[in-house]
């Protein structure tokens, strides 16, 4: 009964991913969205098998985008054409300050349909090394700029900068009714590799999971450009776009059961800075059968000399807020 059950879900999501594929205006062949989860923050806390027992309670070959550190024209706006262009809605992690900074950038993301989380107020480097006050002052100066730009809160999703957790902050995050998310799988593309790297390295990740949450930084030269040529290989591949939305009193959850939640992978995820292949070979991005590059929204613009980041820099964010 169970493999049954399995078989119409996946059916199910293969059937909504060529719906919403073919309804995407003026790219037929789009990965689109191919479903929406509904999620209770007050029942699970904390997402993320990079960094916790539960994610996601994802089908096989689905993926949630998400990105941090944002907005940050024009690579906020690069990343929105992509998406845009194959009709796929994502989960922004928005910094306070660059959302007070480019408040149009944070009002095209919403009205574009994507989810908007936050990211603390100004992406402290120091954030698992205070006292809870402190890093809650954080944490809610960056919700409070986020909604003084919307006019209304955000999702209550949350990311920690860095990835840098601590148990106690996260107990304090959970009393907050805010969802903690990490990921399942990076792409690293705040450190200084090419965009052939994101792709190879999100690629490559994305099918030992085969399922799961990618942490990526709209803010990066290299990300905007490798994205096109990822989601068209993810759907050359049989993956599906996931989007992510908060439940609220008018819009239930996704009924689901606790085994949903629980992540296999946990244990043999590769952790933050951990990944040790710089130098080796990597796969070049995607070509047609004509030998040009893979149909992609309107492109970014040339890889700059952007500095490696820990996600993400301050620094970096300073030098293109121009």
């Amino acid at each position: 009964m169970q493999s049954l059950k399995s078989a119409i879900v996946a059916v199910a999501v293969l059937m909504a991913g060529a719906a919403a594929a073919s309804e995407c205006p003026g790219n037929p062949n789009a990965i689109g969205t191919s479903r929406t989860i509904v999620v209770d923050p007050i029942e699970h806390s904390q997402l993320g098998s990079l960094q916790y027992r539960e994610s996601l309670p994802l089908e096989d070959h689905e993926v949630v985008l998400t990105f941090d550190d944002g907005p940050l024209p024009p690579k906020t706006n690069h990343v929105l054409d992509t998406l845009a262009h194959e009709c796929v809605k994502a989960t922004f992690f928005l910094v306070g300050e660059m959302a007070t900074n480019y408040p149009d950038v944070v009002r095209r993301i919403e009205a574009a349909g994507h989810t908007i989380g936050t990211h603390t107020q100004s992406h402290p480097f120091w954030f698992h090394t205070v006292p809870v006050a402190k890093a809650d002052e954080e944490v809610a100066k960056g919700i409070a700029s986020v909604t003084s730009v919307l006019g209304g809160p955000p999702a209550p999703f949350f990311r920690v900068p860095g990835l840098r957790r601590t148990d106690t902050m996260e107990r304090h995050l959970a009393a907050e009714n805010l969802m903690t998310w990490s990921a399942d799988f990076l792409a690293d593309d705040w450190t200084n590799i090419g965009a052939a790297q994101v792709y190879a390295r999100a690629l490559r990740r994305i099918e030992a999971n085969r399922k799961g949450i990618l942490l990526l930084h709209d803010i990066q030269a290299r990300t905007t450009e490798a994205l096109p040529h990822l989601l068209h290989e993810l759907k050359r591949r049989g993956y599906h776009i996931v989007h992510v939305v908060p439940a609220t009193p008018d819009r239930p959850k996704t009924t689901t059961v606790p085994s949903q939640w629980i992540s296999a992978s946990h244990a043999r995820q590769i952790q933050p800075a951990s990944f040790a292949d710089t130098n080796a070979a990597v796969l070049a991005l995607p070509e047609s059968e004509t030998g040009q590059a893979s149909p992609a929204a309107p492109s970014a613009e040339p890889l700059g000399n952007a500095a490696p980041r820990c996600p993400p820099a301050k620094q970096e964010r300073q030098s293109n807020a121009v």
